[in-house]
């Protein structure tokens, strides 16, 4: 019988209105307290009652992040030890040498072998791991178009969006005020490189999170009272090369590396 594994799992099941009949201001708020065990499937009153009989009391028991995260690292790990190597660094656009496919992360070197080993010398947190093996076992090679867009605009995008705003796009900002170095660093520390004011943004870096996920980050300062503006831009390909949730969960990652970062560098 199948069975809802993940809050998104429930969240696919209901009509997305965000009518709020069942209290909740949101489906995607209703289907995590589904899945926390708060609510039940039933108290949606637009969900059509066969769905309601072959799911419930079929939702798997709630776990922690960091052990939803360990058992899908494991899973990944896994499917790394099936595939070749060589196949995927053409396909990855990295490079397959000493028995190791090879590439660069946001300028650092990161390498894989075929019993699924890391070497690295930046720090692969869960959330930048799970996105990494992702990549490695199912990116598409679409090769880079250079228009820049929205991640809203990507395919699949406009439902991930809201909270891709809320945990990407505004702790950056949030960064970009406070720090006034935090762009240096994006250039020293992490390879980025500055282009044109893309978008009439006054400043514009674009950083190499994954060989054909580049991300176009973009802030406005403030300027007669109004306030400043950060957001970031994908290759039109990026949702072809890496899925929008595994990509959601890659910038995720890193922006919990620049809080860091720009924490301590900061004395924040």
């Amino acid at each position: 019988m199948t069975q809802l594994k993940t809050t998104m799992d429930i969240f696919k099941l209901l009509d997305k209105s965000n009518c709020r009949d069942c209290g909740e201001k949101t489906c995607l708020a209703f289907a995590a307290s589904v899945f926390k065990g708060k609510r039940q499937l039933s108290e949606c009153p637009r969900l059509d009652q066969g769905i309601v009989l072959k799911y419930a009391g079929n939702t798997r028991k709630a776990q922690s992040i960091e052990e939803d995260m360990a058992d899908a690292v494991a899973a990944l790990k896994e499917k790394i030890r099936a595939i070749d190597l060589s196949e995927a660094a053409l396909r990855v656009g990295g490079r397959f040498t000493g028995g190791r496919l090879r590439f660069r992360i946001l300028g650092k070197e990161f390498e894989v072998d075929a019993t699924s080993r890391f070497y690295s010398d930046i720090h692969i947190n869960p959330w930048l791991m799970i996105p990494v093996l992702n990549y490695i076992i199912s990116g598409g090679g679409a090769p880079l178009s250079g228009k820049w867009v929205s991640f809203r605009e990507l395919k699949d995008g406009m439902v991930r969006n809201p909270l891709f705003e809320q945990r990407c796009e505004k702790p950056l900002k949030r960064v970009a005020d406070e720090y006034p170095d935090f762009f240096k660093d994006l250039l020293d520390i992490f390879a980025g490189r500055q282009v044109d004011h893309l978008f009439e943004s006054d400043i514009s870096i674009v950083l190499q999170f994954l060989p054909l996920i580049p991300v176009l980050v973009c802030y406005w300062k403030p300027d007669d009272g109004m306030d400043s503006s950060f957001h970031l831009f994908f290759d039109e390909t990026a949702a072809d090369n890496l899925p929008v949730d595994a990509l959601y969960t890659l910038v995720a990652g890193y922006v919990h590396m620049f809080e860091k970062i720009a924490a301590r560098h900061g004395g924040k």
